[in-house]
């Protein structure tokens, strides 16, 4: 483009009006046709938590951390808006806008109604927070999506409906994230982070806009979005930050100061947005005024834009306007702001957390889909919100502080059990017999009380029957029997006791009175529940043949251990005592499969750089992880006896790292239950764990993960689709997130691994793939949080974390129909409730499905709540992508009568 000297009008925008003249072609002409319009964009970012909580944050207390206060930017900005009709201003956060709305009396809230019908105030994305995009399942994205803008359409009606999404702060962005932007109805989408590499390709090729293919499986264009990449992130250029806290000079413009600095900056700007003009393909380019927590004094903001708009406006030309836009259809990670800074630790930072998270949901689905007689608006909140600002993206990301990080959570444990656990006790509470009732809340505790029978609860989420294996926690002697009644057909279950592990005595330590685990089968109904009762042994009549955990050691002939139950037959070699290979039986498929624990030495800068591991950042010291166990050799325990519903094996990596590996009867997958911590850092290293598995499946380098537990993108080692990049960290710049699956392949064999939380996962070598289960760092990444990713834990020696991964070994073709399916279950698992109970009248209605026919197995009941005007909201997915099945990827038809 030829871009004279001196093209600039400049304007105070809309968002939504930007992108109408940005997105269609016919529009090009509005504004100024002959000059370079460049829309300048008042906003403030506002974390709802990151440095300080969102309390803190709203309040403006801990000032000893920050200074920030969202209460006083939205009081300031309204006035400064009240003031002058040609000022606008753009706001996300409804998490803040909500609270500060509720504070203000009417003559305050009708004059903002009235900046909102004028449009001089936007509501933009308009979610309770601005989400994470690779560490958030969809199912909450939705969700958080849905409270925020229910509020603005409830507050504004529909003139509040935000037309613009704006990502501006996310490490790294994900493709579904923006199929569903698309699918909401948004217009276009900002955002401000873009690897460094990518950034420059794009400027030199004008491509800092373009179409976002955000799908593959839906018709084009129901999943395009517009997409603007800022080009200063979400800040000002340089010199033109006029908040109370920035060191910008202000326009000093009076002709009798000795100081006036007018042409100076008229000159700036103008040589600002020229630089800027370059690297776009219209002539409407955007500048962000504003960053994180400005404008608490909207008035400095608001004169000095009033001058600059008034200078520079004095001198226009003429530039030239065409429209032709690249389209793209992969994601945005990695991302990498220098040579070794690739954010992908983030992937995994705070996993319990990202753990809770993830279980919080299925609490949140209860509550959304009880009847409303039964609920209150302030019961629908709060879970709601705590989940809501638990998307955010210092929040489920793992990149707080850590006092911000337990309110996080605090906050879903207030929703959690003091909200939920209510409303799931009101779901049954009329059709069973139950004596009080409580929330287990973890695997230590026995919660069978002796010598009386106990009702425990099974409510199953998902609108599709499942067969679900029941592990419940119990005191008692391996040898003895506990009898077991689904009490709605009054048959005796099949029930093994098994000893708990070594790994799960190393957790407790020394609490809790559980020594077993008692296992069943429940069968569950479509969107219902099922109940049993549980009978434990009264004397040592009661007994099964005796089960205990046998050490193996090499001192055998023999070379390897077998463990199968019916589908899956897993082999362990007796002298390392690691997994050796796995057998499909049904599918007659056997494959030699090494999996171990290791984990990366996190970076304390080095002569490459001094860039550290950290909450954000993966660095490791060296490309070559090192053995969680000391000798490279594993302690293997197997479980001996009649086994006739699990087989285990137990593996001791170390007196930090733990597995057990699981086959359940009639099951089609392989469980790998991991625990680890407390990491050691007494030696000075940080530690980055991983869970790695070497197959001779010839991947050449692919590989594949979902993008937040929806569809799957198409993965190659050192390399990117649309630019050529230059590796500079060859473990770092491999790792993308993983959210519920990573996957390898060759022509005819599949190896899946599903997880119970968000991870970071690659494949560094061709069949091969990683997953990264915990850190714990000692070094700080200098990415803001300013304290190193060491969670100490209950007891101060560093947190233990305990998870699942699921393994699926098949045919190319079968797998997508496994995964899909084990991946929904994993998800939406049944919810447990625990009660004391009289035989002489356990039932009036032990089993019941609130759905009257379950939908088809690719079917997903997404969404079954009820609205504050008594409306049934209801959103059915199809869960497999295009290409994913013959059978299963096609078109149903649903009734809904």
């Amino acid at each position: 483009l030829d871009i004279a000297k001196n093209v600039i009008l400049l304007n105070m925008t809309m968002l939504s009006k930007m992108i109408t003249l940005k997105y269609f072609q016919q529009s090009c002409n509005q504004g100024e046709a002959d000059k370079l319009n460049v829309h300048i964009v008042p906003h403030t970012h506002d974390d709802v938590g990151w440095l300080k909580t969102v309390d803190q944050y709203y309040y403006g207390a801990n000032s000893s951390i920050a200074w920030a206060g969202v209460q006083y930017i939205l009081d300031t900005v309204v006035q400064q808006l009240s003031v002058d009709p040609t000022r606008r201003f753009i706001y996300v956060e409804v998490a803040f806008f909500s609270r500060w709305w509720r504070e203000q009396n009417t003559e305050v809230q009708q004059e903002v109604k009235r900046l909102v019908q004028e449009g001089r105030l936007e509501f933009i994305l308009g979610g309770w927070s601005m989400n994470d995009e690779a560490a958030t399942h969809y199912n909450a994205i939705i969700d958080q999506m849905t409270l925020g803008l229910r509020f603005l359409n409830d507050t504004f009606g529909p003139c509040a409906r935000p037309r613009v999404a704006w990502q501006i702060d996310p490490f790294g962005h994900s493709r579904e994230q923006a199929s569903l932007f698309a699918q909401m109805g948004f217009d276009g989408l900002f955002f401000g982070r873009l690897d460094y590499q990518d950034k420059e390709t794009r400027e030199m090729k004008l491509k800092m806009e373009e179409i976002w293919r955000g799908s593959q499986s839906l018709h084009h264009p129901e999943a395009d979005l517009f997409t603007g990449l800022n080009e200063n992130g979400y800040n000002p250029p340089a010199g033109f930050c006029f908040d109370a806290y920035c060191k910008d000079d202000p326009i000093m413009d009076d002709p009798t100061l000795e100081d006036n600095n007018v042409k100076q900056k008229v000159d700036d700007f103008i040589s600002a947005a020229h630089k800027q003009a370059k690297h776009f393909r219209t002539n409407h380019i955007m500048m962000t005024m504003g960053s994180d927590f400005q404008y608490s004094n909207a008035k400095a903001w608001f004169k000095n834009l009033d001058k600059l708009m008034k200078y520079v406006n004095s001198a226009v030309r003429y530039k030239n306007c065409f429209f032709l836009w690249s389209v793209k259809s992969d994601d945005f990670f990695p991302y990498a702001d220098a040579p070794h800074q690739f954010w992908t630790g983030y992937f995994t930072s705070r996993p319990g957390l990202k753990g809770y998270v993830r279980e919080s949901n299925k609490y949140l689905q209860v509550i959304f889909s009880k009847d409303k007689k039964h609920l209150t608006d302030k019961i629908i909140i709060l879970p709601g919100a705590a989940m809501g600002v638990a998307q955010h993206h210092d929040a489920v990301s793992g990149t707080s502080k850590q006092h911000v990080a337990n309110d996080y959570a605090k906050r879903l444990y207030i929703g959690n059990h003091r909200v939920a656990f209510k409303t799931f006790y009101n779901l049954v509470k009329n059709c069973l017999f139950l004596q009080g009732g409580r929330h287990c809340k973890d695997v230590i505790s026995s919660v069978i009380t002796e010598g009386s029978s106990n009702l425990t609860f099974f409510y199953n989420p998902l609108a599709r029957a499942v067969s679900k294996y029941i592990r419940i926690p119990v005191d008692c002697t391996p040898s003895y029997i506990f009898v077991v009644i689904e009490l709605v057909t009054g048959a005796r279950l099949t029930t093994q006791l098994v000893p708990v592990s070594e790994a799960t005595e190393s957790v407790r330590r020394n609490r809790g009175n559980a020594n077993c685990e008692l296992v069943f089968l429940a069968k569950l109904p479509a969107l219902g529940y099922n109940s049993f009762s549980v009978i434990p042994p009264i004397s040592c009549i009661f007994y099964q043949s005796s089960i205990v955990i046998v050490v193996i050691t090499n001192k055998t002939s023999q070379s390897y251990i077998t463990h199968f139950l019916l589908f899956y037959s897993v082999n362990f070699n007796r002298n390392s005592g690691l997994m050796d290979s796995i057998v499909n039986i049904e599918s007659g498929i056997k494959i030699p499969v090494h999996q171990d624990m290791l984990w990366y030495n996190g970076s304390m800068g080095n002569n490459a750089s001094k860039q550290q591991s950290g909450a954000y950042i993966f660095r490791p010291n060296s490309s070559t992880p090192f053995h969680c166990s000391n000798d490279g050799k594993v302690k293997l325990s197997v479980l001996t006896g009649s086994n006739p519903l699990v087989q285990e094996v137990y593996q001791k990596f170390s007196d930090w790292a733990y597995q057990v590996v699981r086959l359940y009867k009639g099951i089609k997958h392989i469980e790998v239950e991991w625990t680890v911590g407390p990491i050691p850092v007494k030696d000075q290293w940080g530690k980055e764990v991983i869970s790695r598995y070497e197959t001779n499946i010839d991947s050449n380098g692919y590989f594949y993960t979902d993008a937040n537990g929806r569809e799957v993108l198409e993965r190659k080692k050192n390399y990117r689709p649309t630019w050529k990049l230059n590796q500079t960290e060859p473990v770092a710049g491999n790792y993308y997130p993983v959210n519920s699956r990573i996957y390898i392949r060759d022509a005819h064999v599949q190896l899946t691994v599903l997880t119970d939380r968000s991870q970071g996962g690659s494949s560094l070598s061709s069949g091969a793939l990683e997953l990264m289960v915990h850190r714990r760092l000692l070094g700080e990444d200098s990415k803001g949080v300013a304290e190193p990713l060491n969670e100490t834990g209950q007891f101060g020696d560093g947190l233990i974390t305990r998870g699942k991964h699921w393994l699926l070994l098949d045919t190319v073709t079968s797998s997508a129909k496994q995964h899909r399916l084990l991946g929904e279950e994993a998800f939406m698992s049944p919810l447990v409730m625990f009660g004391g109970a009289t035989p002489p009248a356990l039932v009036q209605v032990g089993f019941q499905s609130f759905i009257v026919n379950p939908l088809p197995p690719n079917i997903h009941l997404l969404t079954l709540a009820t609205t504050n005007s008594g409306e049934l909201l209801v959103r059915l997915e199809h869960q497999f992508a295009k290409h994913d099945d013959d059978v299963l990827s096609q078109p149903v038809t649903v009734s809904l009568k």
